[in-house]
């Protein structure tokens, strides 16, 4: 584990975050949940789906 790390778990240790902050964390986490949920339920539009094709660039050798 990084030295950083510890670093910062000791501080949140010392001043843990608010519950305004804790809920708009688990708000955030919630709502990607769901997201995936939707997507791995078929639920998810086709419309808001990122082309395969398009999503990898096509290395073209130089000549």
């Amino acid at each position: 584990m990084n030295f950083r790390h510890l670093l910062r778990m000791s501080g949140w240790a010392r001043h843990p975050p608010s519950w305004r902050r804790v809920l708009i964390g688990l708000v955030v986490l919630g709502l990607c949940l769901a997201l995936f949920g939707l997507e791995r339920a078929g639920l998810w539009p086709d419309a808001l789906t990122l082309d395969q094709r398009a999503a990898k660039p096509t290395i073209h050798p130089a000549p």
